[in-house]
């Protein structure tokens, strides 16, 4: 069993930060906490971490991300120029030169980097979705056994699409289905049934993947709204909203889980809370593509349940929640609005609860042991008022000292264990290079 003594406890975002309290750990998961003297008395031979001058609290959960995506970092713009729109970024730029020419090897290199990335900012949970129609069959098998070997909390998927024709459609669903059962028992890895839109997927092949959730008991995941492209094609060729048409084929539920979801109508939002579809808010990687600002604290107040991701975009998470603290701040003209609390509540127990994940997010007697260490050194005071937005707005990765999931040190001292970052660097910067040079 492990002490850890830091300065601070922040059992979750919703809790005052505790002075002077350790937290014990048994297994994978949090035993007790209190105050130092208490426990170090109640416990005389447990191991004890000492962590003063930091603040022990809950792991981030990366709610949506393509790590895969790193390969695109830089990459040359297509012969006719950067994407103009949400679609020319997906017709001209993302699906010929990313996406449709990626193969297993690159999926594995990204996700061996991304995964030494994530520990290093803090992140315990993620959620990966891959579309590479050039790995399929087995890209996940690949990517299951790095995450393994990294030791993260890791649900992936592939992004079902029809729009590369009927064989990858299947291939894609059935990855889909394959993973979901082998990883059905698995302590840390599991996955969704994932499909990308309604403009590149049926209602017909989109109620089949729906079907196949249901018989596995898992929950579903959709690229919703990214920008205006989907609501407009809705609109046109369903005489409906998104969120209202997936109403209508009786997918929008509790199971489902809708990312990005930036432009929605009146009609959608209805749908969002009395459905109870659950979101992720990617607030980089919205304002990247140009798909504008997705109406987060809206939804907050709807009810629906919201969690935060990279999108694959920017890794280091604290950067995400300085994006999700700002970005609606100047939306919306008001300085109170996604207070820092929230946002730490939206990347960690929020993350958790979008991901459909029970005790994860929180600190407390039998939660997962999922923490993260952060230092504290800064130049003024920090209280127990301003100790959470000191952490949204003045940390960085580069402050994330230890970092444990499931009870198992998986960084200490800023170095991720068991891990090579260097060789791991100069392996996805090889396979970026493949990938910009395939004709």
């Amino acid at each position: 069993m492990t002490i850890i003594r830091p300065d601070w406890l922040l059992v979750a975002a919703d809790q005052a930060p505790r002075r002077g309290w350790s937290i014990r750990v048994d297994g994978g998961v949090v035993d007790t906490t209190g105050p130092h003297v208490e426990l170090a008395a109640r416990y005389p031979d447990d191991e004890i971490v000492d962590a003063a001058g930091h603040v022990v609290l809950p792991g981030f959960v990366d709610a949506h991300t393509h790590l895969y995506g790193v390969l695109a970092h830089g990459i040359p713009p297509p012969s006719g120029g950067g994407p103009t729109d949400f679609w020319s970024f997906l017709a001209d730029y993302w699906w010929p030169l990313v996406e449709d020419a990626l193969d297993i090897d690159m999926v594995v290199a990204a996700t061996d980097h991304g995964c030494g990335e994530m520990l290093r900012s803090g992140i315990t949970t993620f959620y990966d979705i891959v579309e590479a129609p050039g790995a399929l069959p087995g890209v996940l098998d690949a990517q299951r056994e790095v995450v393994e070997r990294h030791g993260l909390r890791g649900l992936l998927s592939v992004e079902a699409t029809e729009r590369a024709g009927p064989e990858v459609a299947r291939l894609a669903l059935d990855e889909n289905t394959r993973h979901l059962r082998a990883s059905r028992d698995h302590e840390l890895i599991g996955g969704l049934m994932c499909w990308h839109t309604t403009f590149t997927c049926s209602a017909t092949y989109i109620r089949e993947a729906a079907e196949r959730a249901r018989e596995l008991g898992a929950s579903m995941h959709c690229h919703l709204n990214e920008g205006e492209h989907e609501g407009r094609w809705a609109a046109e060729h369903l005489g409906c909203s998104t969120l209202e048409f997936y109403d209508r084929l009786g997918v929008a539920g509790p199971e489902l889980l809708a990312s990005q979801c930036v432009q929605l109508t009146p009609a959608d939002r209805t749908v969002l809370a009395e459905r109870g579809v659950r979101v992720s808010h990617m607030p980089l990687a919205n304002c990247e593509v140009g798909g504008g600002i997705a109406p987060v604290p809206e939804l907050v107040d709807d009810g629906v349940t919201v969690g935060l991701g990279t999108d694959g975009y920017i890794q280091d998470f604290f950067e995400v929640l300085r994006g999700a603290f700002l970005v609606h701040k100047a939306r919306r003209r008001d300085p109170a609005v996604m207070d820092a609390r929230l946002v730490l509540s939206l990347a960690t127990e929020g993350g958790a609860r979008a991901l459909g994940l029970e005790r994860v997010g929180r600190l407390e007697p039998g939660w997962a042991a999922d923490l993260q260490v952060v230092d504290l050194d800064l130049p003024t005071p920090v209280d127990e008022h301003n100790l959470t937005e000191q952490l949204v707005v003045w940390r960085n990765r580069r402050h994330v000292r230890d970092v444990m999931v499931a009870g198992r040190w998986r960084v200490r001292g800023g170095e991720v264990i068991g891990t090579d970052l260097t060789a791991s660097r100069q392996r996805v910067r090889a396979a970026a290079r493949r990938l910009w040079e395939r004709p």
